[in-house]
């Protein structure tokens, strides 16, 4: 059978053994695959005079043909492939690759490709039967054709679905993964009877074991319970969630609006930015208290403590606590840690009432004596005033004179001070001499003073057999006198800052509130509410900035305080218990914006507690 002529015989041929490592050892002895690097290289480490390689030129002219755009080649030599592989072997890889994402080209590369045409590539093949043919065949031919250029059809309808694909992606909530997870929480048994911390995680009392995965969501929700998702997180979540939405539907021009709208009062303001915000309202029955480091932990007095109070501007967190070792000191309250600032040591005075002026500038200081102090806060300077005031009962003759209760007109102009057998100085405080311009008298002992919000120029004293006298202090006369009701023995007096209630306690624990509004037109007030809640002597009564709350106490007992919920007239039961560590209450004071309670005791130590009910969002 004559053979095929398109067939070649297979001849075989002796191939001959070579050594092992000699197809190494052959490519480390040839120059001519030795790259540019390896050349350097060797000179550097050897001697060998650098003669760079014969391809360099050719990769350089190479590579200048491929950043204009296309490479035309006349044919294919013989180990092209070889050398084209070794070319590209020390490239990046995303220099080689790179992912089309349907952008529209860039203006920068509007240079190197032609404004009207794309350069389209068309090979084609010829077809054969077996290898020899593709071999025989003659070379590729390619055609090159000028078309005509799409306009950005194309490239904006990928950029919608884009667009699209990314919000929807935003818009939907993103969780993070755990960083660990226990498989063996999945095997674990756990019993909610075994131990009595754990009961409270029941929720039916024949509910005993629980698989780990339960037992892990009993507690987060205890956790939970006990320890709520602040506000302020929860308002900044919704503001991320609407943020996501708003840029997802196109409305970011809402936004900048916004911001713009805001941004000028916002720099023209001096102020925090939560300055403004008001507080929340609270509800009868329940009040959230948690309780922080001690004010004066930093410096603990050596005495019972006799005044706390806070600095009247917001923006100065500052505490004064005076104390019977005749010290005053100031603390810088920050909830934390609640650094000690200053003590200010009186040896002649031993101070029962320490105050700031309603400006903040100063301290004013008395006690059994007859004579005061006052302290600038900016210069540090003391001074101590004549002993008595000329033309009143405080002289010489009367050493058991006391100048303890007084009070400063809500402009801090004039200074009333209670004297002996019902009679009222009136100080001019506004001259700085401390001149006594005006005396007023009643037909008993002063026991309280305070000054009216509802009246300019109003002031209510409150003597010792429960009679409440209103005087006109520009016509220096008493204009409306009135009994408590069922008042036996009044001992202190006080009133909110917005003039709207008046509350009075007795030596038997009755504290009757009063609408302060209606005091005018009545000669017998009735009292909104008499809380009976105490049952010892009333020696403290303090107001919130926003009279939502009151705080009244006893020095007589142990843990004798209560706080009073204005709106509703009612007495909060959760708090204090039992193991609250009041100790005898001996003052206490609210802070300007009423997040911090400040509590004295006879223990030298200033209590302080986080009303989180009130703290400002």
């Amino acid at each position: 059978m004559p053979k095929h002529a398109r067939k070649r015989r297979k001849v075989a041929r002796d191939e001959a053994v070579q050594p092992l490592g000699s197809n190494h050892l052959a490519a480390l002895t040839d120059d001519a695959n030795k790259d540019d690097e390896e050349r350097r290289l060797e000179s550097t480490l050897f001697g060998v005079p650098y003669v760079p390689s014969s391809s360099s030129s050719s990769k350089k002219k190479t590579a200048m043909e491929a950043d204009a755009g296309f490479v035309i080649s006349d044919g294919e030599e013989p180990g092209a492939g070889a050398a084209d592989s070794r070319e590209l072997e020390h490239m990046l890889d995303s220099d080689l690759f790179f992912i089309d994402d349907g952008a529209a080209p860039s203006s920068s590369d509007s240079g190197t490709v032609p404004d009207a045409t794309h350069l389209s590539i068309n090979k084609s093949h010829s077809e054969g039967e077996d290898d020899d043919d593709q071999e025989n065949s003659g070379p590729e031919t390619e055609e090159i054709e000028d078309v005509p250029q799409e306009t950005e059809s194309i490239p904006e309808v990928v950029t919608e679905e884009h667009d699209q694909t990314t919000s929807a992606e935003d818009a939907q909530p993103r969780r993070k993964a755990p960083a660990w997870v226990d498989p063996d929480d999945a095997n674990l048994q756990v019993s909610l009877t075994a131990h009595t911390r754990l009961r409270k995680l029941r929720d039916a009392p024949s509910e005993d074991m629980v698989s780990g995965r339960e037992y892990e969501r009993k507690l987060r929700r205890q956790f939970e319970r006990i320890n709520p998702t602040p506000e302020w997180a929860t308002k900044a979540r919704k503001k991320i969630h609407s943020s996501k939405r708003r840029r997802s539907s196109g409305s970011d021009s809402d936004a900048d609006d916004t911001i713009e709208d805001i941004l000028p009062d916002l720099l023209a303001s001096t102020g925090g930015i939560s300055a403004g915000k008001k507080s929340r309202v609270l509800t009868q029955g329940v009040i959230s208290v948690d309780r922080l480091r001690d004010a004066n932990q930093a410096a603990p007095a050596e005495g019972e403590i006799k005044s706390v109070q806070f600095h009247p501007s917001p923006q100065i967190p500052v505490l004064l606590t005076a104390s019977t070792d005749r010290r005053l000191r100031l603390f810088h309250v920050d909830g934390l840690t609640n650094p000690h600032a200053q003590t200010l040591h009186v040896p002649s005075l031993p101070i029962t009432n320490a105050v700031f002026h309603p400006s903040g500038s100063s301290i004013f200081m008395t006690g059994p004596r007859p004579f005061y102090y006052t302290y600038d806060l900016q210069s540090g300077a003391s001074h101590r005033s004549p002993r008595g005031l000329w033309g009143t009962t405080f002289s010489s003759a009367n050493q058991d004179a006391s100048m303890e209760t007084c009070a400063f007109s809500p402009d801090g102009d004039v200074l009333a001070v209670a004297g002996r057998r019902g009679h009222i100085h009136l100080v001019d405080w506004r001259s700085g001499s401390a001149q006594v311009v005006a005396g007023l008298k009643a037909n008993a002992a002063i026991k309280s003073l305070w000054w009216s919000r509802v009246q300019d120029g109003e002031l209510l004293s409150l003597t010792q057999d429960s009679q409440v006298y209103v005087w006109d202090v520009r016509q220096r006369k008493c204009v409306r006198r009135w009994q408590d009701e069922g008042g036996f023995g009044s001992k202190i007096m006080s009133g909110d800052q917005q003039g709207n209630y008046l509350s009075i306690g007795s030596n038997i624990g009755l504290v009757n509130v009063y609408n302060a509004r209606s005091l005018g037109g009545d000669s017998k007030p009735k009292p909104l509410k008499t809380i009976g809640n105490l049952t010892t002597n009333i020696s403290c009564l303090r107001y919130n900035h926003d009279a939502q709350l009151l705080a009244m106490a006893s020095n007589v007992k142990k843990d004798q305080l209560r706080l009073v919920h204005l709106p509703s007239l009612t007495v909060y039961g959760n708090w204090p218990t039992s193991k609250t560590p009041l100790a005898h209450v001996t003052s206490m004071d609210f802070a300007v914006g009423s997040e911090y309670l400040a509590i004295g005791n006879n223990k030298g130590r200033a209590l302080l507690y986080h009303l989180r009910d009130l703290a400002q969002q």
